[in-house]
């Protein structure tokens, strides 16, 4: 796309370039039936898909037999814009969530606090992620961030190991839609398979309670946030068992679960 860019103390104006984000909407069905709707950047749909219906706490332990992109006709009649993952029925039959997913969608509180630690155990200790480490993760992830660095729009979700190992990344332009392509993968790859026992979830902005659920489900020991997290979040993260961490800018930072470290 072509733009007119203003710099320096007189303001000067030129044309040149830009490349800008791409955002769409799409359909995510478990076993036919519809499920969400999310405004996404196109890419690792299936991940998207299927960590989704993880996350959510929809496919009730049910495995995934199946990821497609669906409509009346070919895929390409619906702009790959709808993915159904199936379960051949083994899954429950889904409540779909009415309007656009977007951080926080469908949360109500304390009493559903309660239910997602109903259904979730605490997490079990493991390997301690060190200070030192935790500083520096977000740079770690910033050399794996290629549309950040093209666009400077879209958040980024990375995997990391007690030792700093960055070992997956995934970039959109919601934050929600790339923690749910990295726990997709995972579901979707036999090599890295779920719970993710021992590793951290790197998240580029605020630690919702969404992402904090999002992490729990998908079993990481730690969630390290460049932006602050919501009280619901760090309540959360201490029934979970798990390390929460924010403002992590280089040598600062807030732990704010566990309470005391």
């Amino acid at each position: 796309m072509i733009i007119t860019q203003v710099s320096g103390a007189e303001r000067t104006a030129t044309r040149g370039p830009d490349e800008l984000i791409v955002e769409e909407p799409m359909s995510i069905q478990l076993d036919g039936t519809l499920v969400a709707t999310t405004m996404r950047t196109p890419g690792n749909d299936y991940e998207l898909a299927a960590g989704f219906c993880f996350t959510e706490g929809l496919l009730a332990g049910a495995p995934v037999t199946g990821v497609r992109y669906c409509a009346d006709g070919s895929a390409s009649d619906s702009g790959y814009n709808a993915v159904t993952v199936e379960t051949g029925g083994r899954a429950p039959t889904p409540t779909p969530r009415l309007g656009n997913v977007s951080s926080s969608c469908g949360w109500c509180g304390s009493e559903q606090l309660d239910e997602l630690a109903q259904r979730l155990a605490p997490i079990e200790p493991g390997e301690p992620f060190t200070l030192d480490l935790i500083g520096e993760i977000p740079d770690r992830v910033l050399g794996g961030q290629g549309l950040f660095s093209r666009t400077g729009s879209v958040h980024a979700a990375a995997v990391f190991t007690p030792t700093g190992e960055i070992v997956l990344t995934r970039e959109d332009v919601g934050r929600h839609n790339a923690v749910d392509k990295v726990v997709g993968s995972m579901l979707l790859d036999a090599g890295r398979a779920l719970p993710a026992t021992g590793l951290g979830l790197f998240v580029s902005g605020r630690a919702s309670i969404e992402m904090v659920q999002k992490a729990w489900a998908a079993g990481f020991a730690a969630v390290v946030a460049v932006s602050a997290p919501t009280a619901l979040a760090v309540d959360a993260a201490r029934r979970a068992n798990l390390l929460l961490a924010g403002f992590v800018r280089g040598d600062r930072f807030n732990v704010y679960s566990p309470e005391r470290l």
